[in-house]
């Protein structure tokens, strides 16, 4: 089994729309994965520019996007890095967001996904890393605390108590 981070690209455009079918009535995760009503090519050209602090839209972070491959061609998950956190994300989301499609869940996915993005985020120059998962997501918080995630506190964000867990990179 051959998986690896790998850059959205225009050969992944059919596998990219897979992906997103799978989800139905689920918010895709991470946000950055979803194209919205955008086509391939324009998200391709928005997700590139969001990775630059000079062409980076107001309202969002700078971040790189990245696929969880399976044999360079089955897309099996999708994780977004952000370089730094403003309010928002130092609160409630993190430097870091990832989803597994649905059909490739509970198979150890997304802890391998979280565990290829780490150094990537230390070629960014994070040294420590926030990660967020509701409190209720199980999933989620195995896989931060298999990666190295000390829980610091919970938040409420809304409805949901936010569980916020540190990696030291």
């Amino acid at each position: 089994m051959n998986l690896k981070l790998v850059k959205p690209n225009e050969n992944l455009e059919k596998e990219h729309l897979d992906f997103l079918e799978e989800w139905q009535d689920e918010e895709i995760t991470p946000m950055s994965a979803n194209i919205f009503d955008m086509d391939y090519k324009s998200w391709l050209d928005y997700t590139y520019r969001i990775e630059k602090e000079a062409t980076c839209p107001n309202h969002l972070v700078p971040a790189h996007t990245f696929f969880l491959v399976l044999d360079s061609k089955k897309i099996i998950g999708a994780i977004n890095i952000r370089h730094r956190l403003n309010d928002y994300l130092f609160n409630y989301g993190g430097h870091i967001g990832y989803g597994i499609r649905p059909s490739e869940r509970k198979k150890g996915y997304a802890s391998k996904m979280l565990a290829l993005a780490l150094p990537i985020a230390k070629e960014i120059g994070i040294e420590k890393l926030l990660v967020t998962c509701d409190k209720d997501n199980i999933a989620s918080r195995k896989t931060i605390l298999k990666n190295g995630g000390i829980l610091e506190n919970e938040v409420r964000d809304k409805d949901e108590i936010v569980q916020r867990y540190w990696i030291g990179l």
